[in-house]
């Protein structure tokens, strides 16, 4: 019986033991996480997070790049600072910030990736598009001109295919809304009205389907002329020289051929 007891009595002395360990107030990083792991001490959870916050916020604003807010960049980080320190353990001798940084890393790209965005792009281009354009900056700043692409890949050791299927990717990130016009301007959107192009080869289209019956109906040489005419733009002297026949003939044969497409079209443009 006291044999069996013993395990759980060495336990609770362990416990004890580390309690006392943790019971002065102290700052003490060490021993905040003690009385926290511990006792879950409200106080000392406090204490880490007012001590580690400007570490929080310092990863926040190095990520903080076009148009995602900066103050939510902070409240992710310092989300994920609160997560850092009810997970880490603090028995296992690695220094807090070892084990934070990533984590807080972790959620900021991830944040970034799933909502700053304006089209879907895989993590891995985000991460190469903003590295091209912070080496893009900086190599502004050097050499007073914008780099090119091969200066740009020598710098991040990247092939300059690399490079320019990053700045593509970039591209992604922001859009415009097809509503967007400037303050004031009463002319339509702009966007929508770049886009909104009139194709006059819709008629085309149409035509080509209600004649296309007719034009397979054409004998070979009929219809040989008229793609000569109408899709090469061949004179008729041309035709004839190419054919071996006379103008007239060739004449004779598109004033023929032009009749029975018209038969056709006619009654349906009068339906």
């Amino acid at each position: 019986m006291e044999h069996g007891t013993a395990p759980h009595g060495m336990r609770a002395r362990r416990a004890i033991a580390r309690r006392r360990g943790c019971e002065r107030r102290s700052l003490d990083d060490r021993r905040l996480f003690c009385r926290y792991g511990v006792d879950r001490d409200a106080w000392a959870r406090e204490r880490l997070v007012d001590r580690f916050l400007p570490l929080a916020e310092r990863l926040a604003r190095r990520h903080a790049a076009g148009r995602e807010p900066v103050d939510d960049l902070v409240q992710v980080a310092a989300l994920a600072l609160v997560k850092a320190i009810e997970r880490f353990d603090h028995e296992r001798g690695v220094s807090f910030t070892t084990y934070a940084v990533p984590t807080i890393l972790g959620e900021l790209k991830r944040h970034l990736r799933d909502t700053s965005w304006a089209a879907h792009v895989p993590q891995r281009m985000q991460e190469r598009a903003l590295r091209v354009g912070r080496a893009g900056e900086d190599l502004r700043a050097r050499l007073g001109r914008a780099p090119t692409a091969e200066e740009l890949a020598g710098a991040l050791g990247l092939a300059p295919e690399e490079v320019a299927e990053a700045a593509e990717a970039a591209s992604a990130y922001d859009a415009v809304s097809l509503e967007w016009a400037p303050a004031g301007d009463r002319a339509p959107p702009r966007a929508a009205a770049g886009l909104a192009v009139e194709d006059r080869r819709y008629e085309l289209v149409e035509h080509r389907a209600a004649l296309a019956p007719a034009v397979r109906a054409l004998r070979a040489r009929e219809r040989l002329i008229l793609r000569l005419r109408f899709e090469r733009d061949l004179t008729q002297s041309e035709i004839a020289s190419l054919l071996g026949i006379s103008q007239m003939h060739v004449s004779r044969l598109l004033r023929r051929s032009l009749a029975r497409l018209r038969e056709v079209a006619l009654p349906q443009e009068q339906a």
